[in-house]
C-alpha cells in the first residue's frame, strides 16, 4: 500500500480535494494519511474539520499553527510554525508521497517541508495566475513539486513554461468541479440554511431569489480591505433581495474585512442580511445554483460558478488574469460598478455553463495517478 499524505490547511482547501480524499480512500492501492492544519481547526472561520469528520474521514495528524493577528507578520510566522510542526509529523507519517493544495499561504510549508526530507511532492492545481501573493506561492511551490495536477489546459501550459518537465505535468481537471458535477445531478435547495447552519442575522424569504456574498481580503491591498467591503455592501444593501454573506478567510487584512462587516451592520438595518460562518461544500454549491449571483472575489465563482453557470460579479485584482468562463463580470471596488453588474445579471439570462476547469472526474483520475507515477523527487532539467 503506498501512503499518500494530503495536507488540508483551510474550509475552501477541503471543497478542493474531498473527491481526491474519497478517491484515494477507496484505491485498493493507496493508503490516506489525512493531516488538518491551520484555520481549518479554528471555529472563527467555520470548523472544517468538522465537516471533514463528518464525511467519514479518519484524520492522522492536526496541526494548530494560526498565529493570531491576520496581518503579513502572522501570515509569515504562521507558515514559519507549519514548516516546524509539518515536518514532525512527516517524520512520523513516513508518507510515500505528500499532496498539497492550490496556493495559500500556509500551504507553502508543506511544500518546503516535503522537499526537504526528500518526500515525493505532488502539488494540486498549479500553473493558474492570480497577481497577489497566491501567484508567488502557487509557482514557488510548482518549482518544489515534483508532479504537477492541474486544472486547466492553460495551467498545464504555464507549468511547462516555468521548466517542468512535460512527462510530470498532468491535466486532472479540478476536483471542485467533481463536487459541481454532483450538484447538476441534484440541484435542488432541499434544506433551510438558516435551520441547518444557523449564523446571525434577519431570516427573509428566500423564495424569490437571493444574492450570495463572499469577499476575501487582498493580501497585497490588505490595508484597504475594510474600504473594500464597505464599497459592495453598499452595494448590495438596496437590492430589494435577501443578502446571504459568508466571513472571510483567515488572510492579511481579515480584521478590517470583518470590522467593515461588524460596523455595517450597527449602523444599518439590514433586514434582508444572514450572515454565515460556513457550510458543506455540496450545500454551498446547491446556495449558488439556487441564487441569482455570487458577488464578492472568491475562486468558487472563476471555478464552481462556471460550471454550474451562476451569475458571478467578480470585485478587484484576487483572481486577477484567472482563466474564466462567460459567468463572470469584473468591476473595480467600487459601489456603483458593482450595483450595476449584479442589475446586469438580474435581467439577463443564465450564462452558459463551461468545462474550463473540468468535467467532474478529476478526483478518480488523480488517485489513479498517485498509485501509478515512480515515487521520485529529482527534477529533469527542461529550460
Amino acid at each position: 500500500m503506498r501512503k499518500i499524505c494530503v495536507v488540508v490547511t483551510a474550509r475552501p482547501s477541503y471543497s478542493r480535494v474531498k473527491t481526491v480524499l474519497k478517491a484515494i480512500q477507496e484505491h485498493p492501492e493507496l493508503e490516506l494519511q489525512l493531516v488538518i492544519a491551520a484555520s481549518a481547526l479554528l471555529d472563527r472561520y467555520g470548523s472544517a474539520v468538522n465537516y471533514i469528520q463528518n464525511d467519514g474521514f479518519e484524520i492522522s495528524a492536526k496541526v494548530f499553527n494560526v498565529l493570531e493577528g491576520e496581518n503579513l507578520t502572522a501570515a509569515a510566522k504562521t507558515t514559519g510554525i507549519g514548516i516546524l510542526e509539518l515536518s514532525t509529523v512527516f517524520d512520523n507519517l513516513r508518507p510515500d508521497m505528500v499532496v498539497t493544495v492550490a496556493d495559500r499561504f500556509e500551504t507553502i510549508a508543506t511544500a518546503i517541508s516535503a522537499s526537504y526530507m526528500n518526500i515525493p511532492l505532488v502539488h494540486i492545481q498549479g500553473g493558474e495566475v492570480t497577481g497577489n501573493i497566491d501567484e508567488k506561492v502557487r509557482h514557488s511551490i510548482t518549482k518544489l513539486s515534483d508532479y504537477h495536477f492541474v486544472a486547466s489546459n492553460d495551467a498545464y501550459e504555464r507549468v511547462i513554461k516555468l521548466g517542468e518537465d512535460p512527462e510530470t505535468v498532468f491535466n486532472t481537471g479540478c476536483p471542485s468541479i467533481d463536487l459541481a458535477e454532483m450538484v447538476m445531478q441534484k440541484p435542488e435547495l432541499g434544506f433551510d440554511p438558516y435551520v441547518k447552519y444557523g449564523g446571525v442575522g434577519f431570516t427573509p424569504d428566500l423564495s424569490k431569489g437571493y444574492v450570495v456574498v463572499m469577499q476575501h481580503p487582498v493580501t497585497t491591498e490588505y490595508q484597504n480591505s475594510r474600504k473594500h467591503i464597505m464599497e459592495t455592501l453598499h452595494a448590495v444593501e438596496d437590492l430589494g433581495l435577501p443578502v446571504l454573506m459568508f466571513w472571510p478567510n483567515v488572510d492579511a487584512g481579515a480584521d478590517g474585512t470583518s470590522a467593515g462587516i461588524r460596523s455595517f451592520r450597527e449602523s444599518h438595518n439590514l433586514s434582508n442580511f444572514h450572515f454565515f460562518k460556513n457550510m458543506d461544500g455540496e450545500d454551498f454549491l446547491r446556495l449558488l445554483v439556487n441564487s441569482k449571483a455570487l458577488i464578492g472575489n472568491s475562486s468558487v465563482g472563476i471555478r464552481e460558478c462556471a460550471y454550474l453557470g451562476v451569475p458571478v460579479v467578480n470585485i478587484g485584482s484576487r483572481q486577477n488574469r484567472r482563466a474564466r468562463g462567460n459567468n463572470v463580470i469584473d468591476v473595480d471596488y467600487d459601489a456603483s460598478q458593482i450595483k450595476a453588474a449584479i442589475n446586469k445579471w438580474l435581467v439577463s439570462e443564465r450564462p452558459q455553463p463551461s468545462e474550463v476547469y473540468g468535467g467532474g472526474n478529476a478526483g478518480e483520475n488523480i488517485a489513479s495517478l498517485l498509485a501509478t507515477l515512480p515515487p521520485v523527487f529529482s527534477k529533469t532539467i527542461t529550460y
